[in-house]
């Protein structure tokens, strides 16, 4: 008797420009033919919050294992490291614009004094995915394309307007989560990568710290032993090589954007000794930090790693 094939699961990366709070991506670019017009459905998730706006088009978007049609108007809100993909109806075209935030580091910047309310409002919109097609939360919606048409054309105090979106909008996103309730109740994730998410989340939180095996099993309620089975059918790499990617992509900012020492930068991503730090970059960039920090621009891509199917976002 054959067996289901397993999904193919991919982990993109997304950078936020230095100096901005948000990536967006508009404009005709995103004018394109979303998905494959084969029957294999390639799951992705990633390291940013994704809030997509349809503009026009139609197709179905994939949460796991839910699929929900969609077409112009709909707005999608899907949380770090959650699987989903986008499939536009066979040899079709559909527009859709995105916002990438970090919703972590811009709750801590808006409530530095009260980080419990932070996480309280962090946990609210991690929860699960959020779908409202035209004329459904017909608020948050304005206060997308409110944020789109800023980031297209910036005015003055630009930077502080959007700020003062994005509160709003996390906010709403976050009220949303009662209202949405019923739309989403017959749908219960359960099996696969989600049977692994906290630990996926844990490790986007902790990846700076000594993070154990049997931390990561127990935040999934999982043994050691199955735990690591799941987590390489699931992510086609070890937890250990997962945790190596993120640091790496996290040193990878950071010498981008400080002048941190190479030994800093180790130290702050997680590694105990330089050596180490070394070696696996080398191993997932494919160069020396040295030589990395010297010509970054040349080596961004080269953290994708078809192996270990971690990609580059758009």
């Amino acid at each position: 008797m054959s067996t289901k094939k397993k999904p193919e699961m991919e982990f993109r990366y997304y950078e936020i420009p230095q100096g901005e709070r948000l990536l967006a991506l508009l404009g005709n670019t995103w004018i394109r033919v979303y998905g494959n017009d084969t029957t294999d459905i390639k799951l992705h998730f990633h390291n940013l919050m994704e809030i997509g706006y349809c503009v026009s088009g139609d197709g179905n978007i994939v949460f796991g294992e839910n699929v929900v049609p969609y077409d112009e108007g709909m707005l999608t809100v899907i949380p770090q490291n959650y699987p989903h993909t986008t499939n536009s109806r066979i040899h079709t075209k559909s527009h859709w614009e995105y916002l990438f935030v970090n919703p972590e580091e811009l709750l801590s910047e808006f409530y530095p004094d009260n980080p419990l309310f932070a996480k309280k409002i962090l946990d609210r919109i991690n929860k699960k995915e959020q779908y409202y097609l035209k004329g459904e939360n017909e608020q948050l919606v304005m206060i997308v394309r409110m944020i789109m048409d800023e980031c297209r054309n910036r005015k003055s105090y630009s930077g502080e307007y959007i700020r003062g979106l994005l509160l709003t909008m996390l906010i709403a996103i976050a009220r949303a989560d009662k209202d949405i309730v019923s739309q989403q109740e017959h749908y219960q994730p359960h099996g696969g990568i989600y049977q692994i998410s906290s630990a996926l989340e844990y490790i986007s939180k902790c990846y700076m710290e000594n993070i154990k095996m049997e931390t990561l099993a127990e935040s999934c309620n999982l043994s050691e032993t199955h735990f690591r089975r799941l987590f390489a059918e699931n992510m086609n790499m070890t937890p250990s090589e997962y945790i190596n990617l993120v640091r790496i992509q996290q040193a990878c900012e950071l010498m981008k954007k400080t002048r941190c020492s190479m030994e800093d930068v180790a130290a702050r991503v997680g590694y105990t000794t330089i050596s180490t730090f070394n070696r696996n970059f080398r191993k997932i960039i494919g160069t020396s930090p040295y030589q990395f920090k010297k010509s970054s621009e040349n080596y961004q891509g080269k953290i994708l790693d078809a192996k270990i199917s971690a990609h580059r976002g758009w």
